[in-house]
């Protein structure tokens, strides 16, 4: 299913029904360009002692920094629509800090950074990119957060825990067509019907929209994609509710990095700088401040192991 059917669209009452007590669970976020909330932290003298000496910022003194604006928590537009807010920029702005420069960003398509960073438009993207063995072979990485896809359900859901494939055995779950979140699903299907379980029934919907009312009008019992979003809305409104994460790269792993040109020797320092944020607890903060504490990295590292082509 790719549209929303009439009975979809009756959930709409139900969703109005389910509204008790949301507010009591919402989390405010800010959205205003001041940014009055947003952290900040001291120079890392070992991180700017990395950088290697030929290196040359695209702006002297300023860390220029490409990003994509889509959607909240990882980054969006401010209500005078035009500055750049949520936890990318917020992360950018402390790395910048680390380094001891000016912070700019660069508003950008997402499907544009490859080449703007090949061309030396920018420093780094920071824009939830994922490692890839295929992107390594011309750009360096240095690791900020788990790339992760959470199972979310009604608030009042019975639905405990979903953390392997039998969790999923028999439910119907929504999910996106032609993404690695199905290719898991399928995957876990295919071990259930081996081991004599039903398989879940996958539901597609073409937007997080309905697939939040596909959830809380109890036409799905989970939705299965990308985490950070989810997490968004559980925290905004406290209609759906987190009950497991899997790895976007399962059975590997596909953490989010900052991006930069393949050898020019600024990603070493950048990793410094994420480690003395992690230890210093600024990291988790920043994280906590968009609802994305599920997504912490115990450490930052350069150039790991990245996701294998499918």
């Amino acid at each position: 299913m790719r549209t929303l059917s009439s009975s979809l669209l009756r959930g709409l009452a139900v969703v109005a029904m389910f509204a008790w007590g949301t507010t009591a669970f919402a989390q405010a976020f800010d959205f205003t360009p001041e940014q009055k909330g947003r952290l900040r932290t001291e120079r890392n003298a070992a991180a700017i002692a990395a950088i290697p000496k030929d290196f040359r910022f695209v702006k002297e003194g300023t860390f220029t920094v490409a990003i994509a604006p889509f959607a909240p928590p990882i980054s969006t537009y401010a209500s005078d629509a035009k500055t750049v807010v949520g936890f990318d920029p917020d992360y950018a702005q402390l790395i910048a800090d680390a380094l001891g420069l000016k912070l700019e960003l660069q508003p950008i398509a997402w499907a544009d950074w490859p080449l703007g960073l090949s061309s030396g438009k920018y420093d780094a993207v920071i824009s939830n990119v994922g490692v890839t063995e295929q992107r390594k072979e011309k750009f360096d990485f240095s690791t900020y957060r788990l790339g992760l896809h959470g199972f979310y359900v009604r608030a009042d859901s019975k639905i405990a825990s979903i953390k392997e494939p039998k969790d999923v055995a028999g439910l119907k779950v929504i999910t996106a067509s032609g993404t690695n979140q199905e290719r898991i699903l399928l995957e876990w299907n295919r071990k259930n019907v081996a081991a004599g379980l039903k398989p879940a029934e996958l539901v597609y919907f073409d937007d997080d929209a309905a697939r939040l009312l596909g959830v809380v009008s109890g036409r799905a019992d989970a939705n299965f994609n990308p985490n950070a979003p989810q997490a968004y809305h559980a925290a905004k409104d406290g209609k759906i509710k987190l009950v497991g994460t899997v790895n976007a790269g399962w059975p590997l792993k596909s953490d989010v990095a900052i991006t930069t040109r393949k050898g020019s020797g600024l990603a070493d320092a950048l990793t410094l700088a994420a480690n003395g944020l992690i230890q210093g607890g600024l990291y988790g903060k920043a994280l906590a401040r968009w609802a994305l504490a599920e997504e912490a990295l115990p450490r930052s590292e350069t150039n790991p192991p990245g996701l294998p082509k499918f």
